[in-house]
């Protein structure tokens, strides 16, 4: 069985942000050389995620709105973990909502999706470099 292991490394601007990685996973899964297997793509941060979905701006706009509705930044005192001087409980409760990782089959060395389905990374405490895990095995 191959196995291949990438790092991807992002650093969003503004404290929240949707990143299309569908592109950058394909070519890792290229590299890979693995025709028949999976493909694992985690957020190796605890205030981001990777999830699937439409690559629909409509649809990201819905998400900010229901995830702010859901955990809303401000007023920052509301949140026990911000009393440790942080300002991001809102970002790890995102982030819990949106989910750590996404496995991909590969089939025929592509990744085997849905109709219009692509892999996203969700930063929810922006302004710093992090990371997505790609690990990918198979055949």
């Amino acid at each position: 069985m191959k196995t291949h292991r990438k790092e991807l490394w992002f650093e969003v601007p503004s404290r929240r942000g949707f990143v299309n990685i569908t592109p950058k996973v394909e070519d890792a899964v290229r590299r890979s050389g693995v025709q028949e297997g999976l493909c694992l793509v985690n957020a190796m941060h605890i205030t981001a995620s990777v999830f699937i979905n439409d690559d629909e701006s409509g649809l990201h706009r819905d998400y900010e709105k229901w995830l702010e509705g859901l955990a809303p930044h401000a007023p920052t005192s509301q949140y026990q973990h911000n009393l440790t001087g942080e300002d991001n409980a809102d970002a790890h409760l995102k982030r819990q909502i949106m989910g750590r990782e996404v496995v991909v089959a590969i089939t025929k060395g592509e990744l085997d999706f849905g109709p219009w389905e692509q892999i996203f990374y969700g930063e929810f405490d922006g302004r710093r470099r992090k990371r997505v895990l790609v690990k990918i095995i198979g055949e």
